[in-house]
C-alpha cells in the first residue's frame, strides 16, 4: 500500500525517537506488554512492516493445529447445501448455497458435510413460518413429496408450524416458532441426544437413544413445503446464539484471519487513541469520539500499514460480522445522536483512501448484509433495543455520501432486500417480547351481541372495567412510545436516500434511488403469480408509510423555499405523467386499454392538447414488439455494447427470491429431480430480455430528465391546457408519489384487510367468555362437574385473551394507529385529486392507469373497514368534503365510456353500491351537484341488455329498501336466530332509502319517454330469466333429494340458485320502486307501450304467485329441506315484493286504473285467486275438502310477521283481495265461451285481435307487441311486418 520510499520522505516530520515511542505504543505485543525503551527494537516506517508481519504471526502455528480437520466430521470444510444429489422435490437455492425456497408440495435437501461424532451445533433463520421439518437425517433416508426429515427411521425433526417433533410418529414438543426466528439444531453423538433451541432459549432434549455406530453419520437437512424459505448457517458467519457449551459449529470460523483481525483492529484503535503533540515532542491520549485525520503524515502512513494487512481480511463475511460490525456497534453504544459519533465517518473515509476499490465495495456489501440479518432475525425485547442499535449503524453508515451512493447504485436494491429496514416485525409469542411487563393489564371490549353486531344499548362501564381499560390504554401508549422511536430511524434512513443535494461525485442519492424503486415496483407489478419474488405485503405496508412521512417532509421542504408550490396536504400526480412516457408503467392496464392502442387511436388528441408528437416508427416497434421472436439475439448485441451495465442489470433482474435467504435473493438455482441439468441456473426467457431492455433506459436517468432544466420541463412534458400553470413540487417527489399509490394497489390494501382478522378474534373470544360466565351463573350447585368444566373453559378464554389483547396493541400502534389511518387518508385524497386533474383532460384521462381508481376505492374502504375499531373515520379533518368528491367520482366513472376494463368498470360498480347503503356515504352521494346525480341516474336506468346488470339494480334496490311493501327488514325474518357470517356486510345495513334519487328516478322515467319501455322491458326479461333459472334448478335439487342413494348437491349449484333467487326479489322491488314512483307508465295507456307493459307485468307475476303459492309444491319442498346455502330462499321475501306490486296497482292508484290492471290481471290466462288467497292464509277449498294435512304444518300468512308489515298494508292486502274476489265472479258470469278456432294461434289464452300487413296472419295483441320489440318478421311466413290493424270477428251468417 505504501512505499518505503515516501516512508522515509515522511518520517523526517517527527524526530526518530518521538516516532520510534509512536510506533511502539501503536502495535503492542500480543500480552499487551511493552519491554523497555532500552531493551526494543528501534522501530521505524523502513522496518515497521517486517516487525508488524512477526506480531501478526506471533500466534499463528498454536491457531493453525486447531484449522486442522475436526474429528468427527466428513465432508468439505465449507458446509452447504449439498444442491448436486442431497434433494428431493422442486427447490430454489441462492447463489451462497445456504438459503432454500420450497417450490413443490414438501421438498427435502441436506448438506454436503455430516458428522458422526462430538456435539455439533448448526442454525437455521426462519424467513417464513409456514410447513417445514428441521433437523438431521443420515445418508440412507430417502425422502419424496409426500415423506420427509422425520418421516423416515433415522431422521429427526423440530416442526414450530405445527409444535412437534417427528421421527415416524410425533409429539408435541417445543413452542412455536415466527419469521424472523433462529432455530439452533444440536447433535450430540457421544450421548445420543438431538435437541433445538428456539432464540438461543432451549427447547429440551428432544431425542435421545438415537442410532449411532459404524456407518451412521448426520447429516444437517430440511423438509419445506410450497414457498416456505430458510437460510442456514453451519458455520459461515458468526453463530447468534453459540452459547451452548461444548458445541461446535459444524463449519470451522477462520480463527488464524480471526485472530490477525482483532490485532489489527487493536492497532486501529491506538492510533485512534493516540496522539502525536510535535511541538512538545510527547504522546497524548486523545478523544477517540471526535477523532480526525488532519493531514498528519505519520498518522497516515502508520494507517496504511494497518490497513495493507486489515483490508483483505475486510472481504470475508465473517470477518466483517465478527470484528468490524462489532467494533462500529461499539462505537455507538455511547448514546446520543447518530451525528454526534463521527468517527464512523472518519473511518469510512480512511477505507476508501486506503483500501482498494473492490475491497471497499465487498466491504461494504457484506456491512450491510450482516446489519440487515441482524436486524431481521433480532428478537423483540421490550424496549426494542437490538433493532435500534442495528438502525443507527445502518443510519451511521449511510449518511456517508460516498458509501451510500455505492450501496444505493449496487447493493441496497439489487443484492439486498433492504425493504426489511422498514419493516417492525409483530411478535407472535408476546411472553418472549416483554409485552406482559409492558402491558400488565389486559382488556378487551364486551360491546359485542351475540350475532357480532356492536351492541347499540351503552352499558355504563363499571368502575373495575374503566381501570382496566385506562391502564391497557397507558401499556399502549408506552408501546406507542418505543415503536415511534424505531420508526423515527427508519425515516431517517430513508431522508437519507431521498437527499437530492449530494451532487459532489456523480447523480444525487434521490435520482439513484428512484431509478431502483421503480424497478422494485416492477418486479412486484410483473410477477404478480410467482409468490417467491414477490416483497412480502407486510413489508409493503411499512415501507409506505415510512415513503409517505420522508417524502411529506421534503415535500413540505420544498414548499417552505418556494412558497408558490402546492403543500403536501394537497398533492396529486398530475396527468401528463401517464402519457409523455417519461415514468413507465411496464405493462399494467390504463383506463382507456394497452398503451400501445391508446397512443395509436389518441395520438391526434395527444398532438392537439399536450403537444406530444407520436413517432411512426415508434409505434411500428410497439406493435411488432409483441410478434418478435428473436429477442434474445437482440438483447445479446445491446449487451455486447454496454457489458457492465448489462451485466449490473441482469443480476438485479434475476428475479431475486425474496423468502429464501434474509439478505441474498438470489434463488438462481433451480433444483429439481426431474431436470436434466441440475447445475446449471434457469435463466428466464422472452420477456424477461425485453423487460431487461426496458430496465437499461430507466438505468440511465439523469437529474436532468428527471427534475428538466432550461426549455425542458422533465416528467411534466406536455401539460394539457386544462392543467394549471402552477409549480407543484419538485418533478423526483411527484415520482415517488405514484410509486406509493402502485405500492399500496400492490399489496399494502390486502394486507390491512388480513391484519384485522386479530380483533376479529378478540371479538369472538370475548363473546365466548361471557357466554361462558353467564353459564358459570346459571350453573346448579349440585352439577360440580359442570362447573368444574366450565370453570376450565373461562380459564382457557381468559389466557387466550390476555395473550390476544397484547398482540391487538401491538398490531394497533404498528398498522392501525391513528398516524397510520391518516396516512392511508392522505393517499385517498391524493388520488381523489388526481383522478379529478386527469378527468378535466378530456380523452386523454384514458392514459391513467387503472390502479389509481382501485386504489381510491380501496383506501377508502380500508379506512371505513379496517381502522373504525381504534379510530373514527369521521374525526379526519374534511372527511364529508373527501366523501361527497369520491361519491361524485363513482357516480361518474362507473358508466364512462373512456373507462374500457371489464375489472375496472365492476368494481367501480361494487364500489358505488356499497356506498349507497350507508347513511353517511348515500348522504355524500345527496350532495353532489344535481347534474351528476341525474346523469348517474340516466345511466342506472339504462337497460339491462349488453351490460353488468346485479350491481345495476342492486343500488337501484338500496335506494328503495325502507319504502316498499314490508321492507323495512335488515335481515330476513326466517334468518333471525342464524349468525351472520360478517355482520358488516353492505347487505345487512339498515335500510337507508334515497327519496332525492327516487325522485330523480321518477322524473327521467315520466318525463323520457323511450328511456321507461326500454328500461323495463329489460327488467322484465332479466326477471323471466332469473325466475326460470330458479325454478329449473330447485327442480334439479328436488331430484337428487328425492334419489334413494346418498348423494350430495354441488355448493356451486345451490350457490347459484340462492343468486338467481336473489335477484328475482331485488329485480321484482324495482318493479315495485317503478310502479310506486311513477305508476302512469303503466296505468297511462295514452302512453305507446303502457298496455303492453302491464300485461307483461301482470304475466310474470301470476307465474310467481302460481310457483310459489300451490300447495306442497316444488317451491316448499324445497324451502323445507333448509339446505346450507339456500338459507336466503323462502316464501316472506318474494310473496311481499309480488304484494307490494300489486297493492300499488289495484288499491294505491286511481279508479280508472283499478280498472285497467284488474281488467289486464285477470284477463291473464295464469291468474289464479287462490294465489292471492294463499298470502293471508286462507287454505284452498279442495285442500280442506281433501285429507286432513299434518297438525305440524304451518301455512303462509302476512298476519304472522306483524313486525316486518304493518296494520295498514295488512288492511290494503284485505281490499286487495275482496276487490279481485268481486271482480273474477263478475268476469267469470260475463265470459262468453270463445271456439278455439277464434283463439291465437301463438298463446291459446287470448282472442286474436291483430292482422298483420301485408302477409294478413293473426294474432293476438300481446303477442305481436311482444314480438316485435325484438323482431319485426311474420311469425309463420317469415314476411316483414309493416304494419299491424285491429282486427275484428265478422258477425257470422
Amino acid at each position: 500500500m505504501t512505499s518505503r520510499g515516501a516512508g522515509t520522505a515522511f518520517s523526517r516530520i517527527v524526530n526518530s525517537r518521538l516516532l520510534n515511542d509512536y510506533l511502539h505504543r501503536v502495535f503492542t505485543s500480543a500480552d499487551g506488554n511493552q519491554p523497555a525503551a532500552a531493551y526494543r527494537k528501534n522501530l521505524t516506517f523502513q522496518n515497521l512492516q517486517e516487525h508488524l508481519e512477526r506480531l501478526l504471526s506471533e500466534e499463528n502455528g498454536s491457531e493453525d493445529s486447531r484449522d486442522q480437520v475436526a474429528e468427527g466430521r466428513l465432508g468439505p470444510s465449507t458446509v452447504v447445501l449439498d444442491h448436486t444429489s442431497g434433494f428431493e422435490g422442486l427447490l430454489l437455492v441462492d447463489d451462497d448455497l445456504l438459503g432454500v425456497i420450497g417450490h413443490s408440495n414438501f421438498g427435502s435437501i441436506r448438506a454436503t458435510t455430516c458428522v458422526y461424532k462430538g456435539k455439533w451445533i448448526y442454525e437455521v433463520l426462519i424467513s417464513s413460518q409456514g410447513l417445514m421439518q428441521i433437523g438431521w437425517c443420515t445418508l440412507n433416508c430417502r425422502f419424496n413429496q409426500e415423506e420427509g426429515v422425520g418421516d423416515t427411521p433415522d431422521s429427526y425433526a423440530y416442526d414450530g408450524n405445527r409444535v412437534r417433533k417427528w421421527n415416524v410418529t410425533t409429539t408435541n414438543y417445543g413452542k412455536s416458532w415466527a419469521a424472523g426466528d433462529i432455530v439452533s439444531c444440536l447433535i450430540d453423538l457421544d450421548e445420543g441426544t438431538i435437541a433445538f433451541c428456539l432464540n438461543g432459549i432451549s427447547l429440551g432434549t428432544a431425542f435421545d437413544n438415537i442410532t449411532r455406530g459404524a456407518g451412521m453419520a448426520y447429516f444437517p437437512a430440511i423438509s419445506l413445503s410450497f414457498k416456505e424459505s430458510v437460510a442456514f448457517n453451519f458455520g459461515s458467519r458468526p453463530l447468534r446464539y453459540p452459547l451452548v457449551e461444548g458445541y461446535r459449529p459444524l463449519q470451522d470460523p477462520p480463527v488464524a484471519d480471526l485472530v490477525k483481525a482483532r490485532k489489527l483492529l487493536g492497532y486501529l484503535k491506538n492510533v485512534i487513541h493516540i496522539g502525536i503533540d510535535v511541538t512538545e515532542g510527547k504522546l497524548v491520549e486523545k478523544d477517540t469520539s471526535m477523532w480526525q485525520l488532519q493531514g498528519e503524515p505519520t498518522v497516515l502512513i502508520t494507517l496504511a500499514h494497518i490497513f495493507n494487512y486489515f483490508s483483505p481480511l475486510m472481504c470475508k463475511v465473517y470477518l466483517v460480522e465478527d470484528v468490524l460490525m462489532t467494533f462500529l456497534l461499539s462505537i455507538l453504544e455511547r448514546g446520543g445522536a447518530v451525528e454526534a459519533h463521527p468517527l464512523i465517518q472518519q473511518l469510512l473515509n480512511l477505507m476508501w483512501l486506503l483500501m482498494e476499490e473492490y475491497e471497499v465495495h465487498e466491504c461494504l456489501k457484506q456491512l450491510l448484509m450482516s446489519l440487515l440479518r441482524a436486524y431481521r432475525f433480532s428478537p423483540i425485547i421490550p424496549d426494542l433495543g437490538l433493532q435500534i442499535h442495528y438502525l443507527r449503524l445502518t443510519i451511521a453508515v449511510l449518511k456517508h455520501e460516498k458509501s451510500r451512493k455505492y450501496l444505493l447504485s449496487n447493493v441496497l436494491f439489487d443484492v439486498l432486500r433492504s425493504v426489511v429496514f422498514f419493516y417492525i416485525k409483530s411478535p407472535l409469542r408476546v411472553e418472549e417480547a416483554g409485552l406482559q411487563e409492558l402491558i400488565p393489564t389486559t382488556w378487551w371490549p364486551n360491546r359485542f351481541t351475540k350475532e357480532g353486531k356492536e351492541s347499540k344499548e351503552v352499558k355504563e362501564e363499571s368502575a373495575e372495567e374503566r381501570l382496566r381499560r385506562r391502564a391497557y390504554e397507558r401499556g399502549c401508549q408506552r408501546l406507542k412510545k418505543r415503536i415511534e422511536v424505531v420508526e423515527g430511524l427508519q425515516v431517517q434512513i430513508l431522508k437519507l436516500l431521498l437527499n437530492n443535494k449530494d451532487r459532489g461525485g456523480g447523480e444525487a442519492s434521490r435520482y439513484i434511488f428512484l431509478n431502483k424503486f421503480r424497478k422494485f415496483l416492477q418486479e412486484n407489478a410483473s410477477n404478480r403469480g410467482n409468490l417467491a419474488v414477490l416483497c412480502p405485503p407486510e413489508y409493503m405496508v411499512c415501507f409506505l408509510h415510512r415513503l409517505i412521512a420522508a417524502l411529506r417532509y421534503f415535500w413540505d421542504g420544498h414548499k417552505a423555499k418556494t412558497p408558490a408550490s402546492l403543500s403536501s396536504e394537497g398533492a396529486y400526480v398530475p396527468p401528463q405523467l401517464f402519457y409523455n412516457g417519461k415514468v413507465d408503467y411496464f405493462d399494467l392496464q390504463r383506463l382507456g386499454g394497452l398503451l400501445s392502442h391508446l397512443k395509436k387511436t389518441l395520438k391526434d388528441d395527444l398532438a392537439a392538447k399536450a403537444n406530444i408528437l407520436i413517432d411512426p416508427a415508434e409505434l411500428q416497434a410497439v406493435t411488432m414488439d409483441d410478434l418478435d421472436e428473436d429477442e434474445e439475439s437482440a438483447t445479446s448485441a445491446a449487451q455486447s455494447q454496454r457489458p457492465s451495465a448489462a451485466l449490473a442489470i441482469g443480476g438485479a433482474l434475476a428475479r431475486p427470491a425474496w423468502l429464501s435467504s434474509p439478505t441474498l435473493g438470489r434463488a438462481n438455482r433451480f433444483l429439481s429431480t426431474a431436470a436434466v441439468s441440475l447445475m446449471n441456473p434457469r435463466r428466464p426467457l422472452g420477456t424477461l430480455e425485453k423487460i431487461k431492455v426496458l430496465t437499461l433506459r430507466t438505468e440511465q436517468r439523469t437529474r436532468e430528465d428527471i427534475e428538466g432544466t432550461h426549455g425542458n420541463e422533465g416528467l411534466l412534458l406536455g401539460r394539457p391546457p386544462e392543467e394549471p400553470d402552477q409549480p407543484i413540487t419538485e418533478n423526483s417527489l411527484l415520482e415517488v408519489l405514484d410509486g406509493i399509490v402502485m405500492m399500496y394497489n400492490l399489496s399494502v390494501h390486502q394486507q390491512l384487510g388480513k391484519m384485522v382478522g386479530v380483533s376479529d378474534d378478540v371479538n369472538e373470544y370475548a363473546m365466548a367468555l361471557k357466554d361462558t360466565e353467564e353459564k358459570i351463573s346459571r350453573c346448579p350447585k349440585r352439577r360440580r362437574d359442570i362447573h368444574e368444566e366450565l370453570l376450565k373453559s373461562q380459564k382457557v378464554f381468559s389466557e387466550k385473551l390476555n395473550h390476544l389483547s397484547r398482540r391487538l396493541a401491538w398490531i394497533n400502534v404498528t398498522i392501525y394507529s391513528k398516524e397510520k389511518m391518516q396516512d392511508i387518508y392522505w393517499l385517498l385524497r391524493v388520488c381523489i385529486r388526481t383522478i379529478e386533474h386527469g378527468d378535466r383532460t378530456g380523452s386523454l384521462f384514458a392514459f391513467m392507469p387503472e390502479f389509481y381508481l382501485s386504489v381510491a376505492m380501496n383506501s377508502y374502504s380500508a379506512l371505513k373497514n379496517y381502522f373504525s375499531p381504534v379510530n373514527s373515520m369521521e374525526e379526519l379533518p374534511g372527511y364529508e368534503e373527501t366523501l361527497m368528491r369520491l361519491a361524485a367520482i363513482l357516480a361518474k366513472h362507473f358508466a364512462d365510456s373512456r373507462i374500457v376494463g371489464t375489472d375496472i368498470r365492476d368494481s367501480l360498480m361494487q364500489a358505488l353500491a356499497s356506498y349507497v347503503c350507508y347513511p353517511h356515504s348515500l348522504r355524500a352521494v345527496e350532495r353532489i351537484p344535481e347534474e351528476q346525480r341525474i346523469s348517474m341516474m340516466k345511466n342506472l336506468l339504462a337497460p339491462y341488455e349488453q351490460r353488468p346488470w346485479a350491481q345495476t339494480n342492486w343500488i337501484l334496490v338500496r335506494l328503495w329498501r325502507g319504502c316498499g311493501f314490508g321492507y323495512r327488514y335488515t335481515r330476513l325474518p326466517h334468518l333471525l336466530k342464524t349468525k351472520p357470517e360478517d355482520a358488516s356486510l353492505p347487505s345487512l345495513q339498515k335500510p337507508c332509502p334515497s327519496t332525492l334519487l327516487q325522485r330523480h328516478m321518477a322524473h327521467l322515467l315520466r318525463s323520457d319517454r323511450d328511456l321507461a319501455p326500454s328500461f323495463l322491458n329489460s327488467v322484465l326479461n332479466q326477471l323471466n330469466w332469473a325466475f326460470s333459472e330458479f325454478i329449473g334448478m330447485i327442480q334439479e335439487i328436488q331430484q337428487a333429494a328425492e334419489r334413494l342413494e346418498r348423494n350430495f348437491v354441488d355448493s356451486r349449484q345451490l350457490k347459484v340458485c340462492a343468486t338467481c333467487f336473489d335477484l328475482s326479489v331485488s329485480l321484482l322491488r324495482v318493479l315495485e320502486m317503478t310502479v310506486t314512483l311513477a305508476p302512469e307508465i303503466f296505468l297511462d295507456w295514452n302512453r305507446p307501450s303502457s298496455e303492453l307493459l302491464l300485461r307483461r307485468l301482470a304475466q310474470l307475476l301470476n307465474q310467481v304467485l302460481n310457483r310459489v303459492t300451490a300447495e306442497r309444491n316444488l317451491f316448499d319442498r324445497v324451502v323445507n329441506l333448509r339446505l346450507p346455502g339456500l338459507e336466503s330462499v323462502d316464501h316472506y321475501p318474494i310473496l311481499v315484493a309480488v304484494t307490494g306490486i300489486l297493492v300499488r296497482l289495484l288499491v294505491d292508484t286511481d279508479v280508472q286504473g283499478t280498472e285497467r290492471a284488474t281488467t289486464v290481471l285477470l284477463a291473464d290466462p295464469c291468474f289464479q285467486l287462490r294465489s292471492i288467497q294463499y298470502l293471508l292464509g286462507h287454505a284452498e277449498p279442495s285442500a280442506l275438502a281433501a285429507a286432513a294435512p299434518p297438525t305440524d304444518k304451518r301455512h303462509f300468512s302476512l298476519h304472522t310477521y306483524t313486525e316486518y308489515i304493518s296494520t295498514e298494508e295488512l288492511a290494503k292486502v284485505e281490499k286487495m283481495l275482496n276487490h279481485l274476489s268481486e271482480e273474477s265472479k263478475q268476469a267469470a258470469a260475463t265470459t262468453l265461451p270463445t271456439s278455439e278456432e277464434d283463439l291465437c294461434p301463438i298463446c291459446y289464452a287470448h282472442p286474436i285481435s291483430a292482422i298483420f300487413r301485408p302477409c294478413s296472419h293473426k294474432s293476438c295483441k300481446a303477442c305481436i307487441n311482444q314480438h316485435l320489440m325484438n323482431n319485426k318478421d311474420c311469425f309463420f311466413c317469415k314476411a316483414t311486418i309493416t304494419g299491424v290493424d285491429d282486427f275484428t270477428k265478422p258477425a257470422s251468417s
